[in-house]
C-alpha cells in the first residue's frame, strides 16, 4: 500500500518546486522577460527613429512654424514713407489680404483647371503604359522603360526651357510642321498656356509614375492571372478587373502624390512667364503669387500667409484622397463579410 508524506492527503497536488507554489513565480518571471524584451524593442525603435524625427523637425516643422509666425507680422514705414521700416504684429491681416486679392483667387482657379486636365491624363496614361508593358504582347520592355523614364531625369528647369523652344514660332520644328499641316495653335495664348504647362508636366512625370505601376504589376501573383486566363477572361478583363484592383494601393499613392505635386506647380509656368510673351503672369499660380510677393514686392508676411493657405489646401485634399480610398476599401471588406456570412447561413 502506497504511503504519503506526513501532513498530506493522497491525491493532493505537490507543493514542491513543480507544484502550484512555483507557478506564480514562473508567470512573474515570464512577464518580466516579456517586459524587458519590450523595453529593448522600444529602445531600439527609438534609436533608429531619432534621426528621422530630428530631420523631420528641422526641415518640416521648423520651416512651417516659422512661416506661420512670419505670416502674423507686416513691415510698415513710419511717417510719409521717409522713416525706417518697422515690423508690426498684424494678426490675420495678411491672410485676409491674400484671400481678398483677386490674383490669388484666380491662381487657385488655374490650379483647378490644371488638376482637371493633368491628374486624369497622368494617372490614366501611366497606368495604361504600365499595363501595356506588363502584357504578354510587350517586347523590348527594358528599352521602353528606360525611354519613358528618361525625361524624368532631366531637371524641371531644363525641361521647361526645351519645351519653350519647341513652343516658340520661327524656332520650333514642331510649330513649323503644324503650320505646314494647316494646324495653327498658339502655345502661349490664354487658351493655350494651360495645355502647354500640362504637356510639360506630363513629359516629366509620366514615365516616373509608369515605373511605379509597372513594379506593382510585377509583384502580382502570376497564378491569379493564369487562373483568370483559364476561366476565359480576355486581356481587357484581366487588366481592369484583376490587375488594376490588385495594385489599388499603388494607384492611391500615385494619386495622392500627384495631387500634392499639382498644387506645387511653379517651375514650368515660371519659365513660360520669362520673356516669351505668354499669357502666364507672375501670379498665375499660388506659388508664383507667393514668390512675387516675397522677392518682387518684399512683402514676406503676405508671401508666408499665401504659402500657409496653400499648405492647408494641400493637407485638406490629401485627407480627402486618403479618406475616399480608405472608405472604398472598408466598404469592400464589409461587402465580402456579408457575402461570406450569407454563404455560411445558406
Amino acid at each position: 500500500m502506497a504511503t504519503t508524506k506526513a501532513g498530506t492527503r493522497p491525491g493532493a497536488p505537490a507543493t514542491g518546486p513543480d507544484g502550484p507554489a512555483a507557478q506564480p513565480s514562473r508567470a512573474g518571471g515570464r512577464a518580466r522577460v516579456r517586459s524587458a524584451a519590450r523595453a529593448r524593442t522600444n529602445a531600439a525603435a527609438a534609436l533608429l527613429l531619432t534621426p528621422f524625427f530630428a530631420l523631420f523637425v528641422l526641415v518640416m516643422v521648423v520651416p512651417i512654424g516659422y512661416a506661420v509666425w512670419l505670416s502674423l507680422f507686416s513691415e510698415k514705414q513710419s511717417g510719409l514713407g521717409f522713416g525706417g521700416v518697422e515690423t508690426v504684429f498684424s494678426g490675420l491681416d495678411n491672410y485676409t489680404a491674400a484671400l481678398g486679392d483677386p490674383a490669388f483667387r484666380e491662381g487657385f482657379a488655374v490650379l483647378l483647371g490644371y488638376c482637371a486636365l493633368y491628374i486624369p491624363l497622368m494617372i490614366g496614361g501611366a497606368l495604361a503604359l504600365a499595363l501595356l508593358l506588363d502584357s504578354a504582347l510587350a517586347r523590348a520592355r527594358r528599352f521602353f522603360q528606360l525611354a519613358l523614364f528618361l525625361p524624368h531625369a532631366v531637371p524641371g528647369i531644363i525641361a521647361a526651357l526645351i519645351w519653350v523652344y519647341l513652343y516658340t514660332p520661327q524656332l520650333s520644328p514642331v510649330v513649323d510642321a503644324m503650320e505646314a499641316g494647316g494646324i495653327g495653335f498658339d502655345f502661349f495664348s490664354p487658351s493655350g498656356a494651360l495645355p502647354s504647362v500640362v504637356n510639360i508636366a506630363l513629359w516629366e512625370w509620366l514615365g516616373y509614375n509608369m515605373v511605379i505601376f509597372y513594379a506593382a504589376l510585377q509583384a502580382v501573383d502570376r497564378s491569379v492571372l493564369e487562373a483568370a486566363t483559364v476561366d476565359g477572361a480576355g486581356a481587357w478583363r484581366t487588366a481592369f478587373s484583376i490587375k488594376v484592383p490588385l495594385i489599388r494601393a499603388s494607384v492611391v499613392m500615385v494619386a495622392l502624390f500627384t495631387v500634392i505635386g499639382s498644387l506645387q506647380l511653379f517651375t514650368e509656368p515660371l519659365i513660360l512667364n520669362k520673356g516669351t510673351g505668354s499669357a502666364v503672369t507672375s501670379t498665375w499660380t499660388p506659388n508664383m503669387y507667393a514668390y512675387t510677393a516675397a522677392f518682387d514686392r518684399n512683402d514676406y508676411g503676405l508671401a508666408a500667409a499665401a504659402s500657409v493657405l496653400l499648405a492647408l489646401t494641400a493637407a485638406l485634399l490629401s485627407f480627402v484622397v486618403t479618406r475616399l480610398s480608405g472608405g472604398r476599401r472598408q466598404k469592400k471588406a464589409v461587402d465580402k463579410q456579408e457575402k461570406a456570412s450569407k454563404g455560411s447561413t445558406a
